[in-house]
């Protein structure tokens, strides 16, 4: 219940309860078309049975003229009728899918925003993409099943509810035959719920094969590994594409078993009728009619309840991935002012582990003053990153705490102090748009003047040079730039916060010497104004440190 219960609340209880009234309409006039069928009968062929003559009776004591014309006119009406409440109701499962698939989508991608830094680092970004991309819109194409298994579910109500005026033993026998069809799937709707949950892992593999060889192709090109990453790839679809063959395999095997128990039930019902209950030719016609209109509608309300037992992992696997990132959410930050640093930044005695027993950083006392630039160096994997986010006030340490100015770093403080951060990492994050677009992320209120003075500031100026100026076009990626312009830009972007800490995260790794030396002398014009935390193995920017830590494996060292 717990699902359907998100499900309402992801599609809107009024939009749900609207969806709800316009299946009875259809059901209604479905079953109301049907019963039409037995005084036109009774017009046709008088005196044929007095079940039809009943019927007709009774139409008659509303005021409609029992003939031909009058009857026929009613019929054609109640096919209109049905034609409008069924277009009605075929667009209002689909806003319902539509509203479903974006608050999904949304409200997982919201709570991964909010979510704690360590929790977020324990998530693989393929399989949070391929959850976010592929799985949430297999899971609006589930529900998509599921409000059809619903519809069709109330259309059948509906005729069954005419059969039942009609002849009830017939009704009574075919529901004892329609339920003994349902209960021999049983295992297919098991083994529906079982693929369901194969696909959504053999999707999550192929996201992640294509992931990693996108990010991957200067490697893949350079090694000429082409044919190996074109294997693996392959290996992964098709594993994906043998898990839905076979669950086509069995839903089409099932599709036919139900078929031909359906029509050996029919067949077995309107032998009795006639040869054992004596019913009349007005009863058992319309009610073959009712069958043949019932038995497809069985066979659908099947088929899309084992669709959506097949997709439901994807939406189970969605609304866990939301759940716990909403579980790990960090604290507000509404009314709380962010803390200034005046005089130094300090880490005392700070332990952090991930794992139980594996500590990342180990008992470290560090100070960053208010003014000047930090150098951390150390071997990959020493804990440099970590510490970074430590003072980031992106994690909170298991021991020991982080000060400004003495005062304590903790609970919505340290998102407060966020504010006043600006991270330059390894790997430039740019969007396929202007200088102005990438420069306007950190500070989207920001005039062109301020642009052009952290450009100077970041000896990113050759931006104003550039034919088109701040409106040059950078491709996907900054594609369009040099590695050294790339890293000048973030550095722009970083200081339009007007910081009071600068991290740079192995900024200048991938650069050349004359790249870095911009970055450096960048630097040494800004640490008057700042706190800058240079991390890297070695190179300029160690240099010109005012002090230098040193970490290995999370300790420090002299």
């Amino acid at each position: 219940m717990g699902t359907f219960r998100t499900l309402l609340e992801l599609t809107g209880r009024r939009r749900a309860a609207g969806l709800f009234a316009l299946m009875i309409a259809a059901a209604l006039t479905e079953g109301l078309g049907l019963i039409m069928l037995v005084p036109l009968l009774a017009v046709l062929a008088p005196g044929a049975a007095p079940g039809g003559g009943k019927l007709a009776a009774l139409l008659e004591s509303t005021g409609l003229p029992l003939a031909l014309g009058p009857l026929l006119a009613v019929f054609v009406a109640l096919v209109a009728l049905r034609a409008l409440v069924m277009r009605a109701r075929t667009l209002a499962a689909l806003r319902a899918q539509v509203a479903l698939v974006d608050n999904l989508r949304a409200r997982a991608w919201h709570a991964l925003l909010h979510c704690e830094w360590r929790a977020l680092l324990t998530l693989s970004r393929s399989h949070s993409a391929n959850l976010l991309l592929s799985e949430v819109e297999r899971a609006g194409l589930g529900v998509q099943q599921l409000l059809l298994a619903a519809a069709s579910s109330v259309t059948l109500g509906g005729v069954l509810l005419g059969a039942l005026l009609l002849s009830p033993l017939m009704t009574f026998g075919a529901l004892i035959a329609g339920t003994i069809l349902i209960a021999l799937q049983a295992g297919l709707r098991r083994t529906a719920h079982r693929l369901g949950e194969s696909v959504g892992e053999a999707h999550s593999a192929l996201h992640a094969s294509l992931d990693q060889g996108l990010a991957s192709l200067r490697t893949i090109k350079s090694l000429e590994g082409e044919a190996a990453a074109a294997a693996q790839t392959a290996a992964s679809v098709t594993a994906l594409r043998t898990i839905q063959l076979e669950f086509a395999r069995r839903h089409t095997l099932n599709q036919g078993l139900l078929q031909l128990g359906g029509a050996v039930a029919l067949a077995l019902l309107v032998w009795l009728a006639v040869s054992r209950w004596q019913l009349g030719a007005a009863t058992v016609l319309p009610m073959v009619a009712v069958f043949a209109r019932a038995l497809p509608l069985l066979g659908l309300v099947q088929d899309a309840w084992l669709n959506w037992l097949h997709a439901r992992p994807a939406l189970d696997a969605a609304l866990k991935l939301t759940r716990e990132a909403e579980a790990a959410r960090e604290p507000e930050v509404t009314g709380v002012t962010a803390p200034k640093l005046s005089h130094e930044l300090r880490l005392e005695q700070v332990s952090l582990r991930f794992t139980a027993g594996v500590a990342v950083l180990e008992d470290i006392a560090i100070a960053i003053p208010a003014r000047g630039i930090t150098a951390l160096t150390g071997p990959s994997g020493a804990g440099k990153s970590t510490l970074a986010d430590l003072v980031a006030g992106l994690l909170a340490p298991d021991q020991g705490m982080v000060t400004i100015d003495g005062a304590p770093l903790e609970g919505p403080l340290r998102r407060a102090w966020r504010r006043q951060v600006a991270y330059v990492q390894q790997d430039p994050v740019l969007i396929a748009g202007t200088l102005r677009d990438n420069l306007a992320w950190a500070a989207p209120e920001a005039s062109d003047a301020d642009l052009r003075v952290v450009l100077r500031q970041a000896s990113a100026d050759f931006a104003l040079a550039l034919p088109a100026g701040l409106d040059t076009r950078i491709g996907d990626g900054g594609r369009g730039l040099s590695g050294g312009e790339r890293q000048r830009l973030m550095l722009a972007r970083a200081l339009l916060r007007k910081p009071a800490l600068l991290i740079l995260d192995e900024a200048t790794s991938a650069l050349d010497a004359d790249n870095e030396a911009q970055i450096a002398a960048a630097l040494v014009r800004l640490k008057p104004q700042m706190a800058v935390l240079v991390i890297a193995h070695r190179g300029a920017l160690t240099q010109i440190a005012d002090r230098t830590y040193r970490l290995k494996r999370g300790r420090l060292v002299s």
